[in-house]
């Protein structure tokens, strides 16, 4: 396979200091749900790996998330996206035109074969043989098909790629169709939204040149949703797929109403058990027996688990049987805390980290949600006030 450029290769070459670059990091960190412990593993990723090839294809769709990129002001969509991904083919934004075109996407899927990520915006026409879209010759379905045969993964970029949108509303008589109804054999990752969030793309290929693998997804394809508080409290900053947004509140909504969705379902007492288990089985059975008493008039119940002996196998095991949920709240303070919801009804991990990053408190709460995640009333009335002297002082 040719050599080609790391991210950091690029970001170099455009200029990008290494304390912008690390900021990079951090933020994608943050919008993937992750710690700060894993913002040194994406740098070291995005610095030795070479960079991701991606072909963007176009079928039924309005353009506009393409339009969201090319017009964004924002560094990580321009810069990230268009310039620091491999974007070997798009037939909207390459200079390249017909044969030309199609022979670099054709060249791409054979010289990466099974490496590249297919971005599809758009859905594919089945009615007519596919005939109400043709791109390349011929229609699109058949394009979408030959690209996605061979790819690493595919991203259903936008709603229309995600769910059909406008063009497959009824009587719809194109029978327009989403894109995981076409390719049933390939991971599928929806980033839905008309338009869709670019921190979501970057995120996604970044979590995949950093381990490796797929990101997690909810029950319908999507990637979790990163609730990070600022630092005025309950002021919150959601990311996600279909979410980019600032919401006051002493919780954001979507985290109570996705909390336990199963990222990665838990295999119960039936999980594996590895070897050098030691008090992890009589932590989940404790668990277990919370999480099915679990409601609205349950009391808090916790589990410290820095003052009980346990095994590296224990939090391993745990965290199989629990699973993980949808969403990740990062809240600041003096240090960090971080509060995950498992895939376990009611279940969250609590952890706290100080300001060398060091975990200094591991709990599991069974609860709706931890109280160290909600801001209070008293904290939403300081925000309002610190709000109003900022206002006040640039204006």
């Amino acid at each position: 396979m040719p050599e080609i450029e790391t991210f950091y290769d690029v970001m170099r070459r455009q200029g990008i200091t290494r304390r912008s670059f690390m900021k990079y990091c951090t933020l994608t960190a943050s919008a993937l749900g992750l710690g700060p412990a894993f913002v040194p593993k994406i740098a070291h990723a995005m610095q030795t790996k070479p960079r991701t090839p991606v072909i963007w294809v176009h079928g039924l769709e309005c353009t506009c998330c393409s339009e969201s990129f090319i017009r964004s002001a924002h560094p990580l969509a321009k810069d990230v996206v268009l310039s620091m991904i491999s974007l070997d083919y798009d037939d909207t934004l390459m200079a390249a035109a017909g044969h030309a075109a199609e022979a670099a996407m054709a060249d791409t899927i054979e010289r990466y074969k099974g490496n590249y990520i297919l971005a599809v915006e758009g859905n594919p026409p089945l009615n007519e043989d596919g005939m109400f879209c043709i791109s390349g010759g011929k229609p699109f379905v058949e394009k979408l098909k030959y690209a996605a045969k061979d790819a690493k993964a595919i991203i259903s970029w936008g709603a229309c790629a995600s769910y059909g949108c406008v063009q497959a509303a009824a009587p719809n008589p194109t029978q327009a169709t989403p894109v995981h109804k076409v390719i049933t054999d390939k991971p599928i990752i929806k980033v839905p939204g008309c338009p869709p969030i670019a921190e979501v793309m970057t995120g996604v290929i970044t979590y995949m040149l950093t381990f490796e693998r797929m990101p997690e997804l909810d029950r319908q394809g999507r990637t979790a949703i990163a609730a990070q508080e600022s630092v005025l409290a309950g002021v919150w900053c959601l990311k996600g797929a279909g979410v980019d947004r600032i919401e006051v509140a002493p919780i954001p909504t979507l985290a109570i109403a996705r909390a336990f969705e199963p990222m990665r379902p838990g295999g119960g007492l039936s999980a594996p058990k590895p070897e050098g288990l030691a008090n992890a089985p009589a932590i989940l059975v404790e668990l277990l027996d919370k999480s099915a008493a679990f409601g609205p008039a349950a009391e808090l119940h916790v589990i410290n688990l820095t003052l009980l002996p346990h095994t590296e196998s224990d939090l391993a095991w745990l965290d199989a049987a629990l699973g993980e949920g949808a969403v990740t709240i990062l809240s600041r303070g003096y240090g960090n805390c971080r509060i995950t919801a498992t895939a376990t009804r009611g279940i969250w991990r609590v952890q706290f980290f100080n300001s060398m990053d060091t975990l200094i408190l591991d709990t599991f709460e069974v609860t709706a949600m931890p109280e160290v995640a909600v801001a209070a009333a008293e904290d939403l009335i300081d925000s309002a006030g610190r709000i109003r002297a900022v206002v006040e002082a640039i204006s």
